[in-house]
């Protein structure tokens, strides 16, 4: 179900509907397990965007430090 080339904002996206149909009721409670481990992988793949982000804005960071 996780797709793997998922955008950080499409990822924020969906795990924001998936909150809003928790809090609305609207989500069936045989859904409710499935939607609820679906937003622990984007929020797992949304970590990991940002980890790589901050590990390649260092590297950048350090270099230019080196050049200067």
């Amino acid at each position: 179900m996780t797709k793997k080339n998922i955008s950080f904002n499409d990822a924020i996206a969906e795990v924001e509907a998936i909150l809003k149909k928790i809090e609305s009721g609207v989500l069936d409670v045989d859904l409710l397990s499935k939607s609820v481990k679906r937003a622990s992988e984007l929020i797992k793949i949304c970590q990991k965007k940002l980890r790589d982000a901050e590990v390649e804005i260092e590297k950048i960071f350090t270099e230019s430090q080196k050049e200067q």
